[in-house]
């Protein structure tokens, strides 16, 4: 899932709704925007498998970035939480070439699938905060047949695939603020699923997909409200949890929804504490749909206690007044896209 030393590439993020293309320069003190795209795409061209299905979707892809001004083929390329498994594992301290041979040998034990039938990355991140004599190490993999289908959906629309990395990780890069010394929960809010990521001393040590996205609380809102679920989201983009607006209907209609949503952000501040118990979770950053509903960052940090705020994925991205005018109304849902064009040659 390294990059290997290429040179120029653009990072793609196929969404479950949208295609999200970007491509950065690197600048004094961090990046620049060369090109972006942003294109809905309806779920059943993104869910369709067929041959006709794929091939609709890789000239989607093509002529997105064709019509960004796109110029390379090499592209990085990101990975649903629902496709994947990350996990953080600690070893005994040795030096890297015998740590290596530890995790290639004991990769079965940390992966949830036959080793035979997964392909394994990982990163050595340093020694335990709690026993120095171990060392954790950050693990992801995903099925063999699926990081070949996307890799045959890539190289079929004439592009040269050159790292496949898990959302959650490639969102934490994007969102952690720079120069924090605490840990942070990372919130991505999309479609359908959340993911959940804590990062501690620039990696993640917790990486959660949790069920439950903008699609859910737009039904409930349409069911609670009886109306439309075009206008229920509406409402949710507009308004949010405005208790002022519509008589507080979608504040109540929502709720349940989200204290139980809340719940599970302090369940996982309480898990990474459990193993990190002299580190602080400094604040909860909020991205996705849940960087745009609102008065929810109120809502989640009444809830769970701990100072939450809107991310920004843009914060070390140099963007011009046409980009950002262009960007306006998408902006937030570009966190995992981002985080991959940030990618480097040592896919840090």
């Amino acid at each position: 899932m390294k990059l290997n030393g290429v040179g120029n590439f653009f990072a793609l993020d196929i969404g479950t709704d949208a295609l999200r293309m970007v491509e950065l320069a690197k600048a004094r003190n961090g990046w620049s925007l060369k090109h972006f795209a942003y294109v809905p795409v309806s779920r059943a061209v993104l869910q369709d498998s067929s041959e006709a299905g794929k091939r609709k979707l890789g000239e989607t892809i093509v002529n997105a970035a064709s019509q960004a001004e796109i110029k390379t083929k090499n592209v990085a390329l990101g990975m649903p939480s629902n496709k994947t498994f990350t996990t953080v594992v600690e070893i005994p301290t040795q030096d890297k070439k015998s740590m290596e041979k530890i995790i290639r040998y004991h990769m079965d034990q940390y992966i949830p699938m036959p080793i035979d039938d997964a392909k394994v990355d990982y990163v050595i991140l340093g020694p335990s905060p709690n026993n120095p004599e171990l060392t954790e190490v950050l693990l992801s993999s995903t099925a063999i047949s699926y990081a070949e289908e996307r890799m045959e959906l890539v190289e079929t629309a004439g592009l040269n695939l050159i790292a496949q990395e898990p959302d959650p990780i490639a969102m934490s890069r994007a969102l952690t603020p720079p120069g924090v010394e605490d840990a942070r929960l990372m919130i991505d809010y999309g479609e359908d699923s959340t993911d959940l990521s804590i990062v501690y001393k620039g990696a993640p040590r917790l990486v959660r997909m949790l069920p439950g996205g903008l699609t859910n609380l737009v039904r409930t809102v349409a069911g609670s409200l009886n109306v439309k679920e075009s206008q229920a989201r509406q409402f949710i983009l507009k308004y949010g949890l405005a208790q002022d607006k519509l008589d507080g209907q979608v504040f109540r209609a929502l709720d349940m929804t989200l204290d139980n949503f809340a719940q599970e952000l302090t369940k996982s501040v309480n898990f990474f504490q459990t193993k990190y118990p002299n580190v602080k979770v400094g604040g909860i950053i909020l991205s996705g749909f849940a960087g745009t509903i609102p008065f929810l960052p109120e809502y989640i940090e009444t809830r769970t206690k701990v100072q939450t705020m809107q991310g920004n994925p843009w914060q070390m991205v140099v963007v011009t007044p046409q980009q950002q005018q262009a960007l306006s109304q998408v902006a937030a849902e570009f966190s995992v896209v981002i985080g991959l064009a940030e990618r480097t040659n040592n896919g840090k």
